[in-house]
């Protein structure tokens, strides 16, 4: 279970940063595809057995080919 655990990991601080680099807040995010904040927190915290279909509407609403969420963000 621990590399499902760090891809959630990294998965989650991936949106977290794209949603912050969007000037969004969780429920700003939540609110482009009819979800909930609380489940965005928990998947920017690593801590939610998420569907695919979630991370494409997340992806949508931020504009992200959903790709990146599965790779490092390079520091500038």
């Amino acid at each position: 279970m621990e590399k499902h655990e760090k891809i959630f990991g990294l998965v989650g601080l991936n949106i977290k940063a794209y949603r912050k680099k969007a000037g969004l807040t969780q429920q700003e995010l939540a609110d482009k595809f009819a979800g909930d904040r609380s489940k965005i927190s928990l998947i920017e915290n690593g801590k939610e057995n998420f569907m695919f279909s979630t991370l494409l509407d997340i992806a949508d609403g931020l504009n992200v080919d959903v790709k990146k969420f599965f790779m490092p963000i390079k520091k500038d």
